[in-house]
């Protein structure tokens, strides 16, 4: 070994160490949240001039709302995609998805442009 050679007996990264999570403690599911106001914000930046109507709020888990996300892209007869909670329906389709979601009991609101 030559002089110049480092020590490899020094510890440089160890995750037996340090602040550690007890097991106790356990990270609960991150259940739908928000004021129970249903959101349609109408979007085009970014989409390459297409339009998009992003609906957002609507407290159900993630299988029932791709159910619901079918439903409403067949009502308007148009594409979309169900993503992190939030619906995107393609097309300019406020006033159609606002009353079929008052229809379904939600609360909804218009935001945006």
């Amino acid at each position: 070994m030559s002089t110049n050679a480092r020590s490899d007996n020094r510890v440089v990264y160890s995750s037996e160490s340090g602040r550690i999570r007890p097991q106790a403690q356990s990270i609960k599911p991150a259940g739908p949240s928000g004021d129970g106001t249903v959101r349609l914000r109408r979007e085009v930046k970014g989409r390459g001039g297409g339009t998009v109507i992003v609906i957002s709020g609507i407290p159900l888990a993630e299988p029932e709302l791709k159910l619901l996300a079918g439903t409403l892209k067949k009502k308007c007869g148009c594409g979309g995609t169900c993503k992190d909670g939030i619906i995107e329906i393609q097309g300019d389709h406020r006033e159609t998805l606002q009353n079929e979601l008052q229809s379904r009991g939600y609360k909804v609101k218009l935001a945006g442009g």
